[in-house]
């Protein structure tokens, strides 16, 4: 059973990939655009261009989550939009309460420690790195053998 989840890990990987980037720029194209109902708090609006820290955050949540979609620069994508994820939630959400239930920065946690296990899986499957980036069929070989680390 685990060699047959084992190989079916970069297809997971890629899957929860793209759901989680479209899901983070979709947050940036209802701040931005006023798609979707638009940003929170604004009753359908948009954030005011170059407002801090909103309009700053809907970017990220926009390109990163993009590039993140796409499996574009991945691991890069990922680290910026972890780190603007525990921004929003140790300055905005941890003033009201120390636990994300309370504070009401699930989301945003979730966001954090998503993007950062991406930092360290890469995009898995279905990614443009991998079209950008072929490797030689020994190092995908390679690859393959490799096991997880066991802590």
């Amino acid at each position: 059973m685990s060699a047959r989840l084992d190989s079916a890990q970069p297809y997971a990987l890629g899957l929860f990939r793209i759901v989680v980037g479209l899901l983070f720029a979709v947050h940036g194209a209802a701040s931005l655009f006023g798609v979707l109902g638009g940003a929170a708090g604004t009753n359908g609006g948009t954030i005011a261009a170059g407002t801090w820290p909103g309009w700053y955050a809907a970017v990220i949540q926009l390109v990163a989550g993009g590039l993140v979609l796409l499996g574009l620069g991945t691991r890069a994508a990922a680290l910026i939009a972890s780190g603007s994820m525990a921004y929003a939630y140790f300055d905005v959400h941890q003033q009201l309460a120390l636990w994300p239930i309370q504070n009401g920065g699930e989301l945003s946690a979730l966001f954090c420690w998503s993007f950062l296990l991406l930092v360290f899986t890469g995009s898995g499957a279905f990614g443009l790195d991998r079209l950008l980036t072929r490797r030689p069929a020994r190092d995908e070989a390679k690859t393959a053998e490799q096991t997880a680390v066991a802590v």
